[in-house]
């Protein structure tokens, strides 16, 4: 004789329908979300920002060197509500000042982008503390301070929140000439499962993303370089280097409630660079 388990739970036809009606494509909407993507004046922040537009998002592009003014006005055109804004994120005021700006213009922030960053190149053994100093402060310390501000009007609004971070592949190796972007780096992997053992409870996920060699002017010298392209190539089993588009539909799931019970992850889109 078969026992039936009386202890399962009972399941109704209504939340079977339910979940079938819901289209799993309108889990990757962002419409009258607000979205704050850092060092978007160009390549992958600017490639980000746009998806993130696509998706129903009003976006906040900032810059500092470059201004991130033709993204915004390339969002603005295509018909999202999109902003510039201007922060030095070498200063450990930038930050506040630019969340500021965006709670100013837009009323609040739902989704924060983490994209800045710097890297600086010397012999480890030569290697300025002023330099190590200017690295750690755009590439970790102020992804900490504006993810902390983020989620404080996240937390007051009692409203879900996504935090995406960009790590690097070297958040996982060391490379060679770049001690203070390795550090860095690798502290921007850990912070992020930090902030997310924290917020998860608060409904706000937390994670990042580590590109691979993306074909950007921060790479045009490694591009230009012959011998070094070709051993960048020959150990990505894509046989390619990224292009910025590649990083939109991982942004995207990233920072959508398609996400909501993914959080503290290190999200690698590198063309199989690690797994190689």
């Amino acid at each position: 004789m078969v026992k039936r388990n009386t202890h399962l739970p009972a399941i109704s036809m209504g939340s079977i329908v339910s979940s079938r009606m819901t289209n799993v494509l309108d889990t990757f909407r962002l419409d009258g979300k607000v979205a704050l993507v850092t060092g978007s004046a160009s390549g992958l922040g600017a490639a980000i920002a746009t998806a993130l537009a696509q998706a129903g998002a009003s976006v906040a592009c900032h810059g500092n060197r470059r201004p991130a003014t033709e993204t915004a006005a390339a969002i603005s055109a295509a018909g999202s509500k999109s902003a510039a804004f201007s922060a030095d994120l070498s200063s450990t005021e930038g930050p506040q000042h630019l969340i500021a700006q965006t709670i100013k213009a837009f009323g609040q922030i739902d989704i924060l982008v983490n994209n800045a960053g710097t890297i600086l190149r010397h012999a480890a053994e030569d290697f300025p503390l002023d330099d190590w100093m200017t690295v750690l402060q755009v590439n970790l310390t102020s992804v900490f301070q504006l993810s902390q501000l983020a989620a404080r009007d996240m937390i007051a609004r009692n409203a879900p929140g996504k935090i995406l971070n960009i790590a690097s592949l070297l958040s996982f190796q060391g490379g060679i000439r770049v001690p203070a972007y390795a550090a860095s780096k690798g502290g921007v992997a850990q912070l992020t499962k930090a902030l997310a053992n924290e917020w998860a409870v608060k409904n706000i996920q937390v994670n990042a993303i580590a590109p691979g060699y993306f074909a950007t002017t921060n790479t045009e010298a490694l591009q230009a370089d012959e011998t070094r392209n070709r051993q960048i190539l020959e150990r990505i089993p894509a046989a390619r280097w990224g292009k910025p588009s590649d990083l939109a539909g991982a942004a995207v799931f990233l920072t959508s409630s398609a996400s909501d019970y993914v959080t503290g992850t290190v999200f690698n889109v590198d063309g199989g660079w690690l797994g190689r």
